[in-house]
């Protein structure tokens, strides 16, 4: 016991509490996914939920991301998504517009496209949440309140405020928990629906709805994918460099090689949550408003979750935002500048064609890595469509849930490791090192 991982965690004060501090914010959240906004009925959403046959593909993919608050109409329905949404706005518009990312280089002016972020963060949720209450009037009995007007009002405004405490809950988590805690709020409620999935998935073999020898082939190709997302998040490209000995004053600097570690997917799952938050926003808008508006219920109907569009939209954007996201963090112009400026260079490779380099290896890497992420977001349509696996239970055993539980758990798994070793302590493997994925 006393080279225990699990026990050295508690006995580390700092981790400890920590620790503590994740589960107990982690504990409001899934509190708050349960309490339903004023003036919905939840035995109405419960029996409307239920005469579902076959379930319903736009519920159980808000669901996904919201651990199941989006069903019950809880204050924590929208769950970050707009926030995620929002910061993808954020980012596009700093790469078009050069005066603003001028302002973001500046002085203090991170806080500012912060501040603007959370801003724009409102304003989408009051759109989403307008959405939401149209949505609720098309459910038989779901609204109690006498007048329409005041029921979204009231339900705009807590649903944002809820939106809005959720984001304060996972920065709360960052500054003084464990892991990234966005990531970690999205984890949470993957989690939290788990279990009721593997119930009603044990459910629909006694019955006789699922041939047990499609489950047993399910989990086994699933325990596979976990293996390969392990191996591909851990595995990386080294770039050798080389600086030069610099004489400054009496000393002498430089004169050892290093290297640049590359990942070979550099940005991580950050691409499927980018896609499928982008895909989100106008599914909810078009599902919402639907009902009044023919044209938009073809759209909702064309960007249905198990549809093929939805899919095909769903795998570009992957790759989209795999290379945007890699530019954004790894910029090779940047880095070519720092080995340039520390009298350092890439073996074999001419200084002035460093960034071109750079750019040809991390493309090479980009491409391979965004389309096995893309191969492995779509395959819960894939086993929906074989196996007759319902959509509830293919989104949470498959694809971006996959991606999502390990690379948060690789990630949370390399702080913890961190601490330890800070206070001296064995780290949570013997073997080896766990390796962040910077998410």
């Amino acid at each position: 016991m006393a080279n225990n991982p699990i026990v050295n965690i508690f006995r580390v004060k700092e981790l400890r509490e920590r620790v503590i501090f994740t589960f107990i914010v982690l504990a409001v959240f899934r509190l708050g996914s349960v309490l339903t906004i004023p003036g919905i009925n939840p035995q109405a959403l419960t029996a409307y939920f239920d005469s579902l046959t076959r379930g319903n593909a736009f519920v159980d993919y808000m669901d996904f991301f919201a651990g199941g608050a989006f069903s019950n109409f809880s204050v924590f329905m929208l769950g970050v998504m707009p926030y995620i949404s929002t910061q993808i706005i954020m980012q596009l518009a700093l790469i078009i517009f050069p005066s603003l990312k001028r302002i973001a280089q500046e002085d203090g002016g991170q806080k500012k496209v912060q501040a603007w972020t959370r801003i724009g963060t409102v304003f989408v949720c009051l759109i989403q949440s307008l959405a939401v209450t149209v949505y609720a009037t098309s459910i038989p009995g779901a609204i109690v309140l006498e007048s329409d007007l005041a029921f979204k009002l009231i339900a705009m405004i807590t649903v944002t405020t809820g939106t809005m405490i959720t984001i304060w809950l996972g920065e709360q988590i960052t500054a003084r928990g464990i892991g990234n805690g966005i990531s970690m709020i999205i984890f949470a409620g993957i989690i939290a629906r788990l279990p009721a999935a593997v119930w009603e998935l044990g459910r629909m073999v006694s019955n006789g709805d699922i041939n047990i020898v499609f489950v047993i082939v399910v989990i086994l190709m699933f325990v596979g994918i976990v293996a390969l997302v392990v191996y591909e998040q851990q595995g990386q490209r080294k770039i050798p460099v080389h600086y030069a000995k610099r004489v400054i004053g009496r000393k002498i600097y430089g004169g050892q090689s290093t290297y640049i570690p590359f990942k070979i997917n550099p940005s991580g799952v950050i691409p499927v949550i980018f896609a499928s938050s982008f895909l989100q926003f106008p599914l909810q808008i078009a599902t919402g408003f639907a009902p009044n508006v023919r044209w938009l219920n073809s759209l909702a109907a064309f960007l249905s979750p198990n549809g093929v569009w939805y899919n095909i939209i769903l795998v570009l954007l992957i790759v989209f935002f795999a290379y945007f996201y890699t530019q954004v963090t790894l910029n090779p112009v940047e880095i070519a500048k720092n080995i340039r400026e520390n009298g350092g260079s890439i073996p074999g490779i001419r200084t002035d064609k460093t960034e071109d380099y750079l750019q040809k290896v991390l493309n090479r890497l980009v491409l391979p890595g965004s389309l096995y992420l893309a191969v492995i977001a779509v395959l819960p349509t894939i086993i929906q469509n074989l196996f007759g696996f319902p959509q509830s239970i293919s989104l949470l055993m498959g694809g971006t849930s996959l991606l999502i539980l390990v690379g948060v758990d690789l990630d949370t798994m390399s702080q913890v490791e961190a601490l330890l070793k800070t206070h001296y302590r064995d780290g949570l493997v013997k073997k080896g090192r766990i390796r962040s994925r910077n998410l």
